[in-house]
């Protein structure tokens, strides 16, 4: 039997320290603000705030930076996020205590008449949590993130979000009230709905999550039976905070599994699914897979195997059913690796080594397309020119959940994801102790 090869404990330690550096080397060190994206001109993404607040206790334990300088990071960030203005301006950075979904790097307000984010302001909570967790030390500035961390949770106005359906909206703009679209359907919110729930001030009615689990999908797909979600990122991102080993809500207890189960299934699709490879696009096999929200070519067509296939930006690819235009994600691989080890060790050694160009300052770049020719000559084919903030934040969490399960640990110490879990009707495993 051929044993496969797979990444080394060195190269994981590698790859994670080398895409933490996203967060340490393009922060604003005035206001903590991390940029979305590489690109010099980019804004602040309040999520990858919350991701970079979440790394810095790995950081911290890894030796990536002293536990002091993370400390200092997260707090300086906590105070902003404090401090700046929350109203009904237009250009303020928030209102009702959530944030903007993209702010201006320098002062922080918001820009691109973008909404208020409710899944990237939680994002932010989860982060602030995860180092309220950490640096628990009577130090003052440690003793400030705590403060902080429970200050910004307390204004935030779960109720104002939550609609008269009972679920919750996805976003505000002052301009135009509430956008259209609400949560439904199973995906990333899970992490939203938790912090919603717990909440001492303005708390969600317990019935949003009921409501949330009627609009949930149970799919049959390559023999495997799971909750469905298409892109691969929503069966990963409130994992980066929740361990769901052993915990089931009334959903899960009926179908006899957990969401931690439900992704491993969601990964080995996604593996099948580049296997088979129904739509032929090259590159695709048992080691490169990978498909979900990520950058793309541009909007274009082109001739691939003969037939024409449309070609897209940054966009949230999904399997089976689409779009799928070849592009794959390197980082949402490594954001499997808690799920099934013995197949993202694999793939992601193969990527190094057959998509060596794939790996940037940042570890990862955030995709690639071997199908998309820039012209007759071009054999590697197009490849993303930089990072994002949500996608390097997961990489650095899960490979750390792997490795030692720091920030489940941590978070789960934290009495509003215990109390918000219980109140949507989590239970079994590490919440009965």
């Amino acid at each position: 039997m051929k044993i496969e090869e797979s990444l080394t404990e060195e190269e994981l330690y590698q790859l994670q320290k080398d895409t933490f550096s996203y967060f340490s080397q393009l922060v604003n060190e005035e206001n903590g603000l991390i940029p979305d994206n590489t690109r010099t001109t980019s804004p602040c993404s309040i999520a990858a705030v919350g991701l970079a607040l979440s790394c810095y206790p790995v950081a911290a334990e890894r030796s990536f930076l002293p536990r002091e300088s993370a400390a200092q990071l997260a707090l300086k960030v906590l105070r902003f996020l404090w401090q700046s203005e929350q109203s009904e301006s237009p250009d303020a950075t928030g209102y009702k205590g959530f944030y903007y979904h993209f702010l201006d790097m320098k002062t922080g307000r918001r820009v691109w008449k973008c909404e208020i984010s409710t899944i990237d302001s939680a994002i932010v909570l989860a982060g602030a949590f995860a180092a309220a967790a950490y640096f628990d030390r009577e130090l003052p500035d440690e003793m400030e993130i705590r403060e902080l961390s429970e200050k910004i949770y307390r204004r935030v106005d779960f109720e104002w979000v939550q609609s008269r359906k009972k679920t919750i909206t996805h976003g505000w703009r002052p301009e135009k009230g509430f956008i259209k679209y609400f949560w439904g359907g199973y995906c990333e919110a899970i992490i939203l709905f938790v912090l919603g729930l717990a909440s001492p001030t303005h708390p969600l009615d317990p019935e949003s999550y009921s409501v949330w689990l009627r609009s949930y999908q149970w799919k049959k797909l390559y023999g495997f039976e799971y909750l469905y979600g298409a892109p691969l990122f929503i069966h990963q991102l409130s994992h980066v905070w929740i361990d769901f080993r052993g915990i089931q809500d009334e959903f899960m207890r009926k179908m006899g599994i957990d969401y931690f189960e439900n992704t491993r299934r969601a990964t080995y699709i996604q593996q099948e699914y580049a296997v088979r490879n129904p739509k032929k696009f090259a590159g695709y096999n048992k080691d490169a897979w990978g498909v979900t929200a990520s950058d793309g070519p541009g909007i274009s067509s082109q001739r691939v195997n003969g037939k024409l296939r449309k070609f897209y930006d940054y966009l949230a690819r999904g399997v089976p059913y689409g779009p799928d235009d070849g592009t794959l994600a390197p980082w949402a691989v490594a954001a499997s690796l808690p799920y099934a080890p013995e197949i993202v060790l694999p793939a992601l050694y193969y990527l190094n080594h057959k998509y060596s160009q794939i790996t940037g300052e940042h570890g990862y770049k955030c995709s690639f397309n071997p199908s998309f020719k820039s012209g007759p000559n071009d054999k590697k084919g197009w490849i993303a020119g930089g990072h994002y903030g949500l996608d390097q934040g997961p990489v650095v969490l899960m490979i750390e959940n792997f490795r030692s399960g720091l920030i489940w640990r941590l978070m789960r110490k934290c009495p509003y994801i215990v109390k918000g879990l219980k109140r949507a009707g989590f239970s079994g495993g590490w919440l009965q102790s």
